[in-house]
């Protein structure tokens, strides 16, 4: 076990705890409507942050995985959970909750036929219905590599497709789970071609065992398949089951980080220790249209 993994976190990854009315509201409103959200289900540590902001990310297709990434919190098994509503009530929450930026993910659902592409294609239509003006980002899985799922996604129109590749092409084997560096490359790759207006996002964890030159090699990797956003964070071990961190990044390198990525031409970086996936993703959003020449007025 790394040394270091059984150090006390340093001072900058202090999460700060607010529950306040918005907090206990959002909570109450997902327990009422049997919804799963990833900030809860992944231990995200921006969940008190995010809520009290009103802001949160859905997860549907239940909350067992079927597979078991070594970096991750949520629950792995067999699913059975496959609700044909849950799009329309999660469309029913983020109205509720008056959002202007909703996100939405997923478990891994490599037991259904299409990975459970119609269910996001579902809720996009679900919540653009209700709510005009909102705009909706997807936080997908690789769907095996099955072009016809993304494209189910795709046809739906999300202001946003996003999949992270998580870490380094030479750790990605060892972190992920069927997952494959290469194949969420191509992933993101042919949702540009599907759709080239609509921006795609990824992420990268930092602190699993790899070299500087190896995430500027990632961005790269990520620009070359006209990748839009990109957010960076620090790895943090949700059990003793799962990776040990390697390395706590100091904040200033997460900005030194930012910088190359801007450099290398991403409409937005969001760079720092406690930065997830979804964290500001509404920044995020206005960023990337705002790069590709025109946002709506109302976003």
């Amino acid at each position: 076990m790394s040394k270091l993994a059984k150090e006390p976190k340093p001072d900058w990854i202090r999460i700060k705890l607010t529950t306040g009315d918005n907090y206990q509201e959002i909570k109450e409103m997902m327990r009422s409507k049997t919804l799963h959200t990833v900030c809860e289900e992944a231990r995200c540590p921006n969940i008190y942050e995010c809520w009290a902001n009103r802001t949160a990310t859905f997860m549907i297709l239940g909350d067992i995985c079927t597979r078991a990434c070594r970096f991750c919190a949520v629950n792995t098994g067999m699913p059975t959970e496959l609700d044909l509503q849950e799009p329309e009530r999660v469309a029913e929450a983020a109205e509720k909750m008056g959002l202007r930026h909703c996100v939405v993910t997923s478990v891994a659902r490599d037991d259904l036929k299409d990975g459970g592409a119609s269910i996001f294609a579902e809720t996009v239509r679900a919540i653009r219905k209700r709510m005009p003006l909102c705009s909706v980002e997807v936080l997908i899985p690789d769907f095996l590599g099955n072009e016809d799922s993304l494209r189910i996604v795709m046809d739906a129109k999300p202001d946003i497709l996003n999949h992270n590749i998580e870490t380094v092409e030479r750790l990605s084997d060892r972190v992920r789970a069927k997952a494959k560096y290469r194949r969420s490359l191509e992933l993101l790759q042919r949702a540009k071609t599907m759709q080239p207006d609509i921006p795609t996002k990824s992420s990268i964890m930092l602190g699993v065992g790899e070299e500087w030159p190896e995430i500027l090699q990632a961005m790269d990797d990520l620009r070359a398949v006209d990748c839009d956003i990109l957010t960076i964070g620090q790895y943090l071990q949700p059990s003793p089951q799962h990776l040990n961190v390697e390395k706590y990044y100091r904040p200033e390198q997460f900005a030194e980080l930012k910088e190359e990525g801007m450099k290398r031409g991403f409409s937005h970086v969001e760079s720092g220790p406690l930065v997830r996936s979804s964290y500001h993703a509404h920044e995020q959003v206005k960023s990337a249209k705002s790069h590709q020449g025109g946002i709506p007025a109302e976003i």
